[in-house]
């Protein structure tokens, strides 16, 4: 009989040491280069996932409940809004029915207070697929990214032009795990929140012009301007962010090896131009695909411990 490891959580990117990311990275390429062979591996099955939704989705929801497939287990979707979490049942109280049923819960939502009152009261691991502060899966998969294409990312600069969102704020968790630094370029009025940087020390420094953030960075990101909750800001904020569009200027400065990425989607002409975007530079597409792939590594840590088939 398999032992469940120890009740571990992912509810920011802190929440992994460089070692665990190691692991699950090197497990990501296996599991990955076995997607590419068909070669069949299903080392969850009879496992389920629960999906919880409060956000609109494409790419979470088809990487996690097409990744619990393929690693033999199921996935059911739940959407609040057709459940009775939408109706006002304490969250502490559906974490203790919904992890009673399942084996692991993906959970994307608008608060961290949310996904960490549920976490507190789940017996089984819950896996944060979006809150309006973290965004830990995108960046597992984007740092995965860079590392088929790069390396090590130790030492190297990522620029970050545009909001201070759920993004960026992982991506400065990232930079102290991992050892990189981050450039910071936002429009004024859309500056860093001190409370979400406490403790992060000199992993990143702020910018007021994006072209001296981008200026020498090996890897430029951004996402759009107007995220999910914010969408009556959508005109003001179209008008402060007009020069803090990604363009072949912007990355023409960063490193001559510089790699452009974006979580998806995209506005062409907004943050970031087609010209980049559809760009040599450009790996956004290989970042889509490894959300796949990385959470499948993420979900197997997580319900099996370290695994090395």
């Amino acid at each position: 009989m398999t032992q469940r490891p120890a009740l571990r959580h992912y509810l920011q990117f802190a929440d992994l040491t460089r070692d665990e990311y190691a692991h699950v990275f090197e497990r990501t390429r296996i599991i990955k280069g076995r997607f590419k062979g068909y070669q069949p591996y299903h080392p969850l099955t009879d496992r389920t996932l629960v999906m919880i939704f409060e956000k609109q989705s494409t790419r979470t929801r088809l990487s996690f409940e097409a990744g619990m497939h393929q690693l033999g287990g199921s996935a059911i979707y739940l959407n609040t809004r057709d459940s009775q979490l939408g109706r006002g049942e304490p969250v502490e109280d559906a974490a203790q029915v919904i992890s009673r049923m399942s084996d692991i819960v993906m959970i994307r939502t608008f608060q961290q207070d949310i996904i960490e009152r549920f976490a507190a009261h789940s017996r089984v691991p819950v896996i944060n697929g979006l809150t309006n502060e973290y965004h830990p899966c995108q960046v597992l998969a984007d740092l995965y990214t860079w590392f088929e294409h790069r390396g090590d990312i130790a030492g190297r600069t990522v620029a970050w032009i545009g909001d201070s969102n759920n993004m960026c704020y992982t991506w400065l968790q990232a930079a102290r795990v991992f050892g990189f630094h981050v450039n910071i370029s936002t429009p004024p009025g859309y500056s860093l929140d001190p409370k979400l940087t406490a403790g992060l020390g000199d992993v990143f420094s702020v910018h007021a012009d994006p072209m001296d953030a981008a200026r020498g960075a090996s890897l430029v990101t951004t996402d759009v301007w107007t995220s999910m909750g914010w969408e009556g800001e959508a005109a003001e904020r179209a008008a402060a962010f007009a020069d803090w569009q990604v363009d072949a200027d912007m990355m023409a400065v960063a490193a001559p090896d510089a790699v452009f990425m974006h979580c998806l989607p995209a506005h062409r002409g907004e943050e970031v131009t087609a010209e980049v975007i559809d760009g040599p530079q450009s790996v956004v597409w290989d970042e889509a695909e490894n959300r796949l792939h990385a959470q499948k590594a993420l979900m197997e840590f997580l319900l099996l411990g370290r695994v090395d088939n």
